[in-house]
């Protein structure tokens, strides 16, 4: 029969709970409640529950985040607010920031595949992803 298989064999939260330390997600200045939503519901569809927000422009919570997130409660129910980055990523021992400028500089390239290899080997002492802000990032 084809179709989506709605069965579970766990709830979303005991099944990322029993996969250990997830990265963090950080985005700073963040400008629509719809992109913070929409980030919660990729973390979750990843099983990543940690999302860090530093200024958020529109404020937190915010009703927009709710109906963009589509079903990512546990995502937004833990999200966490700093006032600044210092603070959102100072219990993360290894982070990764990304950009998509070109500043003339010389940057090391990191794979996908080996951040994550570095990232597991992290593991509960504590990782993250930083999102800079979505004018400039």
């Amino acid at each position: 029969m084809a179709g989506t298989d709605r069965r579970r064999a766990k709830p979303k939260s005991e099944a990322i709970a029993a996969a250990g330390s997830t990265p963090a997600i950080v985005l700073i200045d963040p400008q629509l409640g719809e992109n913070i939503g929409m980030v919660a519901r990729a973390m979750l569809n990843c099983g990543l529950t940690d999302l860090r927000l530093v200024r958020p422009r529109d404020g937190w919570p915010n009703p927009q985040a709710v109906s963009a997130a589509s079903g990512a409660d546990i995502v937004l129910d833990n999200t966490r607010v700093f006032e600044t980055t210092g603070e959102a990523l100072a219990d993360l021992n290894l982070v990764y920031a990304t950009t998509a400028r070109d500043r003339d500089m010389t940057k090391e390239m990191v794979t996908p595949e080996i951040a994550a290899e570095e990232m597991r080997a992290v593991g509960s002492e504590g990782c993250g992803i930083l999102f800079g802000r979505e004018a400039k990032g």
